[in-house]
């Protein structure tokens, strides 16, 4: 029976790479929005109409930048891929279906035009959708051996006894 644990740590050691690569560009963007808000952070998100840019800024950017080093260093992982995962749900709505729209909808402003329609959409959103992709997979499959949560999970009881 498999366990739950905040640090599991069982995951293929090749899920680091996933790990690894998710953490990164978080951080990275996390960091973009304080070194450059007008372009990646509260200007961005003034110009594609998300309310409250000057607080949901630096709260997103905290955000990625927090949880991507939670990834990078391999602590919390499932955890910290949640907020992450609904901050690319968040992106998707708000900057990628205009483009698939062809136009605005609810609060969102279409910003790229003139791109729009299916292949502008899959274009733009290939990023987004990877990371989508990368946080969910982080969340079902957790930490790799390679991981600070490796070193903090609890030992399996039945190891005990297989060993044995």
């Amino acid at each position: 029976m498999a366990r739950l644990s905040l640090f599991t740590a069982d995951a293929r050691p090749a899920a680091a790479l996933i790990r690894l690569t998710v953490g990164l560009v978080f951080f990275s963007e996390g960091a973009g929005k304080f070194l450059s808000p007008d372009q990646q952070g509260t200007g961005r998100f003034a110009r594609i109409g998300l309310p409250a840019p000057e607080l949901l800024g630096p709260f997103v950017g905290a955000t990625e930048l927090f949880c991507g080093w939670l990834l990078l260093v391999g602590l919390v992982t499932r955890l910290a891929a949640a907020p992450l995962f609904c901050t690319m749900v968040v992106a998707l709505l708000s900057t990628k279906v205009p483009i698939l729209l062809g136009r605005g909808y609810f609060i969102f402003v279409h910003t790229f035009a003139p791109k729009a329609g299916l292949w502008a959409f899959l274009h733009e959103s290939r990023t987004d959708l990877a990371m989508l992709a990368g946080t969910a997979f982080l969340m079902l499959v957790g930490s790799d051996r390679f991981t600070l949560d490796a070193r903090f999970a609890a030992p399996d009881p039945g190891s005990a006894k297989k060993s044995s």
